[in-house]
């Protein structure tokens, strides 16, 4: 019973550091990231190479026959 103490102790405060250690290290970088790049919401930018030259038009919108008879 000692010798399962004696590993599995050290295994969990190990864990607990490494995760308080990548938690703080990925909220410090999560910051930094949105310092030097701030999230914009908008129209998203066409790959580069495609370019604005041909918009593509939207679809026309759909609409019902006049008579359903035909579904009878």
């Amino acid at each position: 019973m000692g010798m399962v103490v004696v590993i599995s102790l050290p295994l969990i405060l190990f864990c607990i550091l490494i995760g308080v250690g990548c938690y703080f290290l990925g909220r410090n970088k999560g910051r930094q990231d949105i310092r030097t790049n701030p999230q914009v919401f908008g129209i998203p930018t066409p790959p580069p190479g495609l370019g604005a030259h041909n918009p593509a038009s939207p679809p026309p919108p759909h609409t019902k026959p006049d008579d359903n008879l035909g579904n009878v």
